[in-house]
């Protein structure tokens, strides 16, 4: 799919689901042929004309300014996150995609895997940009993916992808007590990374095979809502600890480089039970496998 459609995608979807008299738009007692805004209401609003936004919806204007779009992203009433995609699908659309490859594997960083290395007691897990498992401390493997082999990150070719557990992955799914949460995160973080990343045909084949294998996603997924989810709380349901709730914090890395990885970590409140459940994790798995390093993961 073309920046062109992705961008026209996202205006339309968003602009169907604000309604008018959320914003203070008279209805008249008119039944609409279409939900949500019209083109000529979200024009207004955005003070540009009918004929300018149609053109941008229908991918036909290349040059959209960052104040126009800073516009209709206020009419549209888009979070921050939201506006940054907006601007990443505009540029997109008028740069044009460049020749679709698919990258070589990644690999954590020498100073990401130190990092890891030190958070001995917290779950902890490095992530590629579409969500490729690059490695994981053997708390953060018993706590997220205690069912799956342990080396699987050091094999490219077999490593776990975090958004493909969340939604075909029955273990990971019954992990979280508020399982749509948990994934429209996911959806919301593969779209910001979509929206940076348009030629990542790798992240093209990850959504592809997501949409066609699950209903749960393809219905996400058309929805072009956009998450950067830095700090999130979920409760989960380990099967070997019992319930616990934890704060998963992504710490992004080289970023700035194009890598996108994120160290994803787990913590509890001080004096919890949760804090006591984890530590019995801890205590468990360590005793089960005294041996295995603390970390696995092949540093580049």
């Amino acid at each position: 799919m073309n920046g062109k459609v992705r961008l026209g995608e996202f205006l339309q979807t968003r602009r169907s689901q604000l309604q008018p008299e959320d914003l203070g738009i008279p209805r008249y007692g008119e039944r609409r042929r279409v939900p949500g805004l019209r083109r000529e209401e979200l024009a207004s609003l955005a003070g540009v004309s009918v004929s300018y936004y149609t053109r941008l919806e229908q991918g036909q204007s290349l040059n959209a300014s960052p104040q126009v779009l800073d516009a209709i992203a206020r009419a549209l009433r888009l979070e921050e996150a939201e506006r940054l995609h907006l601007h990443d699908l505009a540029r997109s659309s008028a740069t044009g995609s460049g020749r679709g490859r698919r990258p070589p594997p990644e690999r954590v960083t020498a100073a990401t895997g130190q990092l890891l290395e030190a958070l001995v007691h917290v779950p902890a897990i490095v992530s590629g940009r579409r969500s490729d498992v690059l490695a994981w401390n053997r708390l953060g493997h018993a706590l997220f993916a205690g069912h799956l082999d342990p080396g699987a990150p050091d094999r490219p070719a077999e490593r776990p992808n975090m958004a493909r557990l969340v939604f075909l992955d029955a273990h990971t799914r019954d992990l979280y007590a508020d399982w749509p949460a948990k994934a429209r995160a996911v959806v919301g973080n593969l779209r910001l990374v979509a929206g940076r990343h348009p030629d990542d045909t790798a992240l093209h084949a990850l959504v592809g095979e997501l949409s066609s294998k699950s209903a749960d996603f393809a219905s996400m997924w058309a929805d072009h809502r956009v998450t950067a989810c830095a700090v999130a709380t979920y409760e989960m349901r380990h099967p070997l600890v019992g319930p616990l709730t934890v704060t998963q914090q992504t710490l992004s890395q080289g970023q700035d480089q194009g890598q996108g990885q994120n160290i994803v970590v787990a913590t509890t409140e001080a004096d919890s039970p949760a804090r006591t459940t984890l530590a019995l994790l801890d205590q468990v798995t360590s005793q089960h496998d005294p041996a295995r390093p603390g970390i696995r993961a092949g540093f580049g």
